[in-house]
């Protein structure tokens, strides 16, 4: 998070922690009507405080701790609260019954801890931790021009929960910025600046306007909070310098080898308990139409060479995909079914077994949408110096894409979500894109 909201972030996990322990007492409480013993909550607070890092995860799944997720929610947060307790509590309910190693046996236990928990938890974020003065929305003023810096200016403006305010835009007028932000700020009295130091405008002013930082006025760079509020990058900052800085291999020396072992390791795993499942479609897929099982399509993958993809075939037969523009085929039933699943690209397991694919990592594309994508889309190959993936962050955010044809605008936009990918790329990155995804195949969001 931009250094000048983080704490928000901080005291929020903190409090939720501190919620989850206090309604394991209240809870005890409330199922004997008598204060608990010291070693009756002891023995509770030990097997509970694994489901409290579990639940914390599922918070920070559920875009709780996110502030793209808080600033641009669209649904309530005492609807997001409920489900993800639910979840909670089902993940609780398998631990304690399933592993009863604890001799505790807590069927109304969790029922009480449910409730408990729930009103406490959204009580601290709808009622305690505004008043802590946090969460208060600051006034300030956006320095920039541009359609991005006009998209991060309506959803601050937007937002229900934004940590800032926008009380005036600033358009950098040469010579005359620094002067037109001095008068805007005596104007508004803003507690930041939000300012595209990419401009050369902006970037010249600043040295005239240090004084203001004594004052206690906060300069924020526009375009690394836009990163945070819509997790891309902006597309208009990338340039030959930017590659250079943000996506050179130097400087992920220890993470790949230790990203390719946990390929191995997991494509291995879920690979072998697949198989179960392979009998059941194959047959599936033949009753359907009698067509071939596998579909085999060619894709560009990492430095821009052609790998052969091995999918379960989902759509009414197989196309020339590596040739063509815009595919001809039709999803059919079962494909539909595999899809929502995600269980035709079960296959592709044995790509990242050979280290054609990763698990997490943009989306392949064939060699004709590339071609033509690397004609109209400036810096488009600079995806391909990462291996693809089976699931990515773009997979995820990107609500535009295209599927199975051309499309350069919505295909402009998806890689700004690559880069961004590219730029943040680590293993807790691809642990949080893993999460998400089995999120997403769980509630059956799309594919």
């Amino acid at each position: 998070m931009t250094p000048a909201f983080a704490p928000r972030t901080l005291v929020l996990f903190m409090g939720d922690v501190f919620f989850f322990v206090f309604s394991l007492w209240l809870s005890l409480f409330l199922r004997e009507l008598d204060l608990p013993l010291q070693q009756v909550f002891l023995a509770h607070l030990f097997p509970f405080s694994f489901l409290f890092a579990v639940w914390v995860g599922v918070f920070f799944i559920a875009g709780l701790y996110e502030s793209r997720s808080i600033i641009l929610a669209r649904r309530a947060l005492s609807g997001t609260l409920l489900v993800t307790q639910c979840v909670n509590i089902v993940i609780a309910a398998l631990f304690f019954f399933f592993v009863p190693l604890f001799g505790i046996t807590p069927k109304v236990f969790l029922v009480i801890y449910l409730v408990v928990s729930f009103v406490l938890v959204l009580l601290w974020r709808v009622v305690f931790f505004p008043r802590l003065g946090l969460q208060s929305t600051e006034r300030a003023l956006v320095v920039g021009e541009g359609a991005e810096v006009e998209e991060l200016v309506h959803a601050l403006q937007a937002a229900r929960y934004a940590p800032a305010r926008v009380v005036g835009v600033v358009i950098p007028n040469g010579t005359e910025t620094a002067e037109s932000i001095r008068a805007a700020i005596t104007a508004h009295n803003p507690r930041f600046v939000i300012a595209d130091f990419e401009n050369p405008a902006v970037a010249n002013a600043f040295p005239q306007l240090y004084n203001y930082l004594s004052g206690g006025i906060r300069f924020i760079d526009a375009m690394s909070l836009y990163e945070e509020v819509f997790g891309r990058v902006p597309l208009s900052m990338i340039n030959d310098r930017w590659v250079a800085r943000n996506v050179s291999r130097s400087a992920h020396l220890l993470y790949d080898p230790v990203k390719r072992l946990m390929d191995i390791a997991v494509a291995l795993f879920v690979g072998v308990l697949s198989l179960i499942l392979y009998p059941i479609f194959i047959v599936l897929i033949k009753l359907q139409d009698w067509g071939p099982v596998f579909y085999s399509p060619v894709r560009v993958g990492q430095n821009n060479r052609p790998i052969v993809m091995r999918k379960f075939r989902s759509m009414t037969g197989a196309d020339h995909g590596s040739e063509v523009l815009k595919s001809r085929l039709s999803v059919t039933p079962v494909g539909r079914v595999m899809r929502k699943t995600r269980i035709d690209e079960f296959p592709q397991l044995f790509n990242v077994l050979r280290g054609d694919l990763s698990l997490i990592g943009p989306r392949p594309e064939s060699p004709a949408l590339v071609e033509e994508y690397a004609r109209e889309i400036p810096y488009y190959n600079v995806r391909h110096l990462v291996k693809p993936g089976i699931s990515g962050w773009a997979q995820l955010y990107h609500d535009n894409h295209p599927h199975h044809g051309s499309d350069v605008e919505a295909t402009r936009e998806k890689l700004s979500y690559d880069l961004y990918y590219l730029k943040h790329r680590s293993i807790l990155l691809d642990l949080v894109i893993a999460l998400k995804t089995i999120k997403k195949i769980l509630s059956q969001s799309g594919v």
